[in-house]
């Protein structure tokens, strides 16, 4: 899924009912920023493969590892805004939650990816895809759609629990 919306669908169908637990908003950049690689390539012109090295396991934890330190780095700044989105529950979310989101995110890009594309190499530096199945791209795509749905729906359960509150702490 080459720079797509589909990563955005497990990114809130998954991070905002764990959000206790994981970072959201790491979870959810996670989730998107490994197709910065084959945004690159398409936008440059690179000749480079389109899902190349950011789209192995290796190299996608790592990217996680790093997003997810760098996102607690910055909470400081962030977390206010965060908060008004109802990304964050709390205010105890440690560097774990960060690092774990982060490596969940990278990683579970790659496991969506990996059936779908010929130029995927997920246990690099091996040089097959055992993971590549054609067959299997309606079913993850629809995982993608249905997880979104999911992740929408709870998303506008949490606005309206929260308004719900609001308009009962007045009375």
């Amino acid at each position: 899924m080459p720079f797509t919306p589909f990563h955005l669908g497990p990114a809130l169908g998954l991070g905002l009912p764990l959000r206790r637990y994981v970072h959201v908003p790491t979870f959810i950049l996670a989730n998107v920023i490994v197709d910065v690689e084959s945004f690159l390539v398409l936008f440059l012109g690179l000749r480079y493969p389109l899902h190349g090295y950011f789209h192995t396991f290796l190299l996608a934890l790592l990217t996680g590892l790093i997003l997810g330190y760098a996102m607690f780095l910055l909470e400081r700044f962030f977390q206010p805004l965060y908060k008004v989105f109802f990304l964050e529950t709390a205010d105890n979310l440690n560097v774990k939650s960060f690092v774990v989101a982060g490596a969940l995110g990278t990683t579970l890009h790659v496991l969506l990816d990996s059936p779908l594309y010929t130029d995927i190499r997920p246990f690099y530096p091996l040089t097959i895809n055992p993971l590549y199945n054609p067959t299997l791209s309606l079913e993850v795509y629809s995982v993608c759609v249905w997880m979104g749905i999911l992740g929408i729906i709870y998303y506008a359960g949490l606005l309206a629990f929260s308004a719900y509150k609001k308009s009962h702490q007045k009375a």
